[in-house]
């Protein structure tokens, strides 16, 4: 995966979101309408950390593989090849 290349800078994280499910736990098919955007990811990449005055490292609160909410309006979106 060509995301794992990418490092994330200081606090940044890097998250691919969740795609929705396209059957019900019964196995009926989803139609698109009743499908919504999740607002759940999985971290792919995270930068190293935030320095505090002193210099020192304060490590980052999530790891890879983590499951994490999504703001609604917050982070950028991106393109990495034909994943969004």
């Amino acid at each position: 995966m060509a995301a794992r290349r990418l490092v994330p800078l200081l606090d940044r994280v890097l998250v691919q979101r969740i795609e929705p499910p396209t059957k019900s736990i019964g196995g009926v098919l989803l139609p698109e309408s009743t499908q919504s955007k999740l607002n759940e990811g999985v971290v792919i990449s995270v930068g190293p950390g935030r320095r505090d005055k002193e210099g020192s490292l304060l490590p980052m609160g999530v790891k890879v593989d983590d499951k994490v909410m999504l703001p609604q309006y917050g982070g950028n979106e991106g393109t990495l090849g034909d994943e969004d």
